[in-house]
């Protein structure tokens, strides 16, 4: 199995509320693949694929969105003052290229180390004081190319290495890249199928918030790309996943306690097919099966994710293998069928 579109879907940038990109990508390659493909008001892609007996509705959801930045100022000098859109530490942006609404090269730049004084250094940078370099003399030549309100994202290749991959936006790319693959498949499953590729996940889950009244699944999974805690200086005891170990099952997260039945049954497919798998073992963060469960009549939801080291960063680490075992676990809970968590 070959991780298909996962490096296209990392290399575009698609800051929530400006996903276009990624869902132009996405319909294009799977629309003659699905029986239908709608976008909704929100903008988020939803393709069906009518099943064999279509007794429930199944939704497997995946978000468009990565984290970034909103231009909020251009200043005197042609740099730009910018803000987060959703959760970026910013001790990690400082000296990254960035692309100002997808074409527009830049360098977030801060004072340097020899003329900060010591309690500067001491501290994480502040958002205010940081900047963006565009190549730009003045106001009017930095105006020329970008404005108030444009959004900014990582520049980042992807690049694959043995097992590992590096990129940008595998939260939550990688769980499209899984949606994306599961449609390629030429079988039918017993169940309908919806393929909710989601917008606004980091900036308050807004776009599962609409699905639930358009669609009224039965049952539900979120594919996400989670954080992985075998991070350098981090005791074992606190890792919340481990690169190599599998695809994470989540049993609770922030605003949600993941529906038993549904927890239970996806480690039983796992354990069943043999498929390498782990618990995530942290509840921090939280996904669109958070909103799924409280909104309209609810949907019970599952969380599998792709576990990554140095999410919300201008680049993330992946394990190509535990992309691949999460494939793998996706079909065979559709090729369950009916008999998946009852």
């Amino acid at each position: 199995m070959k991780a298909l579109y996962l490096k296209e879907l990392t290399e575009l940038d698609g800051v929530s509320g400006d996903e276009g990109r990624v869902r132009d990508f996405i319909k294009e390659k799977i629309e003659s693949k699905v029986d239908s493909v709608k976008v909704d008001v929100l903008g988020n892609l939803i393709a069906f694929k009518k099943g064999t007996k279509s007794n429930r509705k199944f939704l497997l959801a995946a978000h468009m969105d990565e984290v970034g930045f909103m231009v909020t100022n251009v200043e005197d000098d042609g740099t730009l003052s910018f803000a987060p859109v959703g959760g970026v530490d910013p001790r990690v942006v400082v000296g990254k290229h960035v692309r100002i609404k997808g074409e527009v090269p830049g360098v977030i730049g801060y004072k340097a180390i020899h003329l900060q004084k010591r309690n500067e250094i001491l501290e994480s940078p502040k958002y205010e004081n940081l900047r963006i370099n565009i190549g730009a003399s003045s106001k009017d030549e930095a105006t020329q190319k970008v404005e108030i309100g444009d959004y900014v994202s990582f520049a980042t290749d992807f690049r694959c290495e043995n097992s590992r991959a590096t990129g940008k936006a595998f939260d939550d790319r990688a769980g499209c890249a899984v949606l994306m693959e599961i449609i390629e498949r030429s079988e039918r499953f017993e169940d309908d199928i919806y393929f909710a590729f989601l917008v606004q996940e980091e900036t308050g889950l807004r776009g599962s918030a609409v699905l639930f009244e358009q669609l009224q699944p039965n049952l539900a999974l979120v594919i996400e790309g989670t954080t992985a805690g075998d991070d350098p200086g981090l005791p074992e005891h606190q890792w919340a996943t481990h690169l190599g170990d599998g695809p994470a099952i989540t049993f609770m997260h922030r605003g949600y306690v993941v529906n038993k039945k549904i927890y239970e049954s996806i480690l039983q497919v796992a354990q069943k097919y043999d498929i390498k798998h782990q618990p995530k073992r942290r509840t921090a963060g939280g996904t669109d099966a958070a909103r799924l469960a409280k909104t309209g009549g609810g949907v019970p939801a599952g969380v599998i994710s792709v576990p990554a080291r140095y999410i919300h960063s201008p680049l993330s680490v992946i394990d190509v293998d535990d992309f691949k075992n999460t494939v793998s676990l996706v079909g065979k809970i559709l090729e369950e069928g009916e008999g998946f968590a009852r």
